[in-house]
This record gives structure tokens, sequence and C-alpha cells, in this order.
């Protein structure tokens, strides 16, 4: 059936049906329109420090990673649909699987004074603000 529904009788070789019913029913997933696909962030800013709130709904926290590298704070997801028995299935199209990464630049803080919690698909980080060091005098008294 995909393949009638896919080319019929050769007028539309490149046309797939399967593809542009997904494309219209999920535009978001697809790149159409200036969607992020994935990782949807929120930040806001209080008095002492910057709190962020992503978007990543059906995982678990397991899935999630989180890394502080050179003052960028990367946060990657995965999932991995269940493989076995899958070879009993002709599937057609899938799209539960996948992974995605972002970086946010966070200046140079430690990773002890960053705190995550992932619930309810939202996963909010707390990153202090930094600390301005202050500037040494560096005044010569003339003799």
């Amino acid at each position: 059936m995909k393949n009638e529904l896919t080319n019929r009788n050769g007028f539309y070789p490149d046309y797939d049906f399967f593809d542009e019913a997904m494309h219209d029913f999920f535009p978001s997933f697809y790149g159409r329109g200036h969607h992020q696909k994935y990782m949807r962030t929120d930040i806001k800013e209080t008095d002492d420090a910057y709190e962020m709130e992503v978007e990543l709904p059906g995982l678990d926290k397991k899935d999630i990673r989180i890394d502080l590298k050179d003052g960028y704070l990367n946060i990657s997801a995965s999932k991995n649909e269940k493989e076995e028995g899958d070879k009993k299935h002709n599937y057609i199209h899938r799209e539960r699987s996948f992974s995605c990464q972002r970086s946010y630049y966070v200046g140079d803080i430690r990773k002890e004074d960053i705190k995550a919690k992932y619930e309810n698909g939202m996963l909010n980080v707390t990153i202090p603000k930094e600390v301005p060091k202050k500037e040494e005098e560096h005044k010569i008294e003339i003799e």
C-alpha cells in the first residue's frame, strides 16, 4: 500500500505520501517555520542566579546528561526505543528515538554550585551568577 500511495504511476517519483503526511501533522519536528525542535528553554534572572527551564518531555532522568566545560553548560538527551521484537514489525516511519544537545555559555562557575532537577518533562537548572573578582589596587608610590 505504501508503494501505491508513494509513487502513483510514476507521475511524482520524489513524492512520498507518508513523509508528507508526517510533515503536515508535526511541522515543528520537520523544521517548517522557525520552531526549535527540542530543548525549548526559558531562562530567567533572579538577584543571585539564573534559572533555566528546559522542556524535555517523554524522557527519564537517566536519558539526560549535563556537563560543564570551558564555561559552557552542555545538556544532551537521547532516547532509544526498545528494539527487541522490532523485527516482527514492519515500521514505515519511526520518530520516538532521538538525540539532541544544546550548549549555553554560563561563564566561570564551579560545577558544584549548579543545581539541576528533572520532573514532569521539565529540567530545571539553577546557575549562580559569577561573583565579580575585585580589582586589586596597583598604585605605586612615588618617592
